[in-house]
């Protein structure tokens, strides 16, 4: 696990090799190149290469990735909206310090959307559009039989997003998408938590959505992310600051 603000600046050899990102084209940035800069970045703050008060430096990216800074540049704003990175005075984009009260905000939020999405899916079900979600239940329990930590994170987060893509309600989706890049974020820092249990937890809410029992399937959304609220505050509250 990474502790926070050990990095002063971005480590280019941490970064994917110019290969994986499409060439760029002449004159405005290409909007899929901007894309894959912002992917790029945000999973290396997810998985923890680049730790809480590195230093990203656009001309050192742009080098990295051989692309202009233009992209570099276009990419940071949507990271800095999604709460990855935060701009500071003298510095310029840093990646960000999370706290417990993040994540006890995080939480909130978590337990409000996440028990709609949960309540509105069950409602959907019986329209028969449960296919996606069945994939992602048989995914992340193969990811858990196998214990990888990283593909358990990946399956359980993608469980949850299939949730919200269930529900039908887009104004949802839209809320959730800038929220679900944290929730992985902070699924990363809490991956000793007992995968088995968190299998049997989303087991019991897609079958209270399948069996179309809205307000059930809200119960349990409600209790299986205040039992993460539990764990989570209790395993980084040694790891993280109380507060910004």
């Amino acid at each position: 696990m990474t502790t926070p603000g050990s990095a002063d600046q971005v480590e280019i050899t941490s970064l994917d090799p110019p290969s994986r990102l499409a060439p760029e084209p002449l004159g405005v940035a290409d909007r899929s190149l901007v894309q894959q800069i912002y992917e790029n970045i945000r999973e290396r703050i997810i998985n923890g290469e680049l730790a809480p008060g590195t230093r990203l430096r656009e001309r050192e990216i742009a080098l990295a990735l051989d692309v202009s800074r233009i992209p570099v540049r276009e990419a940071f704003p949507q990271l800095e909206a999604e709460g990855f990175i935060v701009s500071e005075p003298r510095r310029g984009s840093v990646v960000t310090q999370l706290t417990l009260r993040d994540v006890e905000e995080l939480f909130d939020v978590r337990t409000s959307l996440e028990s709609l999405a949960a309540r509105l899916a069950a409602r959907q079900s019986g329209r028969g559009a449960t296919d996606r979600l069945h994939r992602a239940l048989v995914l992340a329990e193969a990811a858990t039989a196998n214990g990888n930590t990283m593909a358990i994170t990946t399956a359980n987060a993608s469980l949850h997003e299939e949730i919200v893509a269930l529900s039908g309600n887009r104004t949802l989706a839209n809320l959730m998408r800038p929220i679900n890049g944290r929730v992985r974020w902070l699924f990363r820092l809490t991956a000793e938590r007992d995968a088995g249990a968190l299998c049997r937890e989303h087991q019991d809410l897609c079958q209270a959505i399948w069996d179309g029992n809205a307000e059930y399937a809200a119960a349990i959304a409600i209790a299986h992310v205040e039992r993460g609220r539990s764990y989570s505050i209790e395993a980084l509250r040694s790891i993280l600051p109380a507060a910004g």
